[in-house]
């Protein structure tokens, strides 16, 4: 069969040599052309959906506030109130989902840009790179020159990003190991665990 080496004899009996692994190089098994747009698509389209809430409810609050003072008086006033009300909170739902979006969407697609870039930088990809772009993006958000967080904010801003980084990188890591991927850490530490098991047979 195509792919499987032939059989070897060995005192009788019949063995098959092993395959080498497959090497997985993209993330998520996904090229980083692909997961780029996608990641960044689904980023933007979250964003707008929690934008689209929170701006439709804050329009209209702020029309009942603005309003207060003159609530009408008829059953036709009423209606052309919460008409009226119903299009502010449309129009600042839109508003906000957009400006939401964009920001997601723009903080998303620069984590996958950095994680990718130190990838490259390294030569390997594993979760160190994802820590390091999660703390960068979270130092980036955390210094926007129009938005400077006090330093205790961005400090537990940069260590979310670390532990964000984190558990994102192990759980690509996993992905990849369960689908043939190989790691450098992880042959370094059976590799160590190897060599340790072999002293002891020796010793014993």
């Amino acid at each position: 069969m195509e792919g499987v080496e032939p059989p070897v004899e060995l005192g009788g009996l019949t063995e098959y040599q092993p395959q080498p692994v497959p090497l997985y190089e993209n993330r998520l098994s996904t090229p980083f052309i692909i997961r780029f747009p996608a990641a960044t698509a689904g980023a933007f389209l979250t964003g707008a959906a929690l934008g689209v809430s929170h701006g439709g409810k804050t329009a209209g609050m702020r029309f009942r506030a603005e309003n207060s003072h003159r609530f009408p008086t008829t059953s036709a006033g009423w209606y052309l109130y919460h008409k009226s009300k119903n299009y502010h909170m449309m129009l600042g739902g839109i508003k906000e989902g957009l400006k939401m979006g964009t920001k997601v969407g723009f903080w998303a697609g620069s984590f996958f840009v950095v994680e990718e870039a130190v990838d490259e930088l390294r030569g390997t990809k594993d979760f160190l790179s994802t820590v390091v772009a999660g703390m960068t993006i979270a130092a980036g958000f955390s210094g926007q020159p129009w938005n400077i967080l006090p330093l205790d904010t961005a400090a537990r801003t940069i260590r979310t990003g670390l532990y964000g980084g984190l558990a994102f990188g192990l759980a690509q890591d996993a992905l990849g190991l369960a689908r043939g991927r190989r790691l450098g850490y992880v042959d370094f530490l059976l590799g160590r665990s190897r060599d340790t098991l072999e002293v002891q047979d020796a010793e014993g």
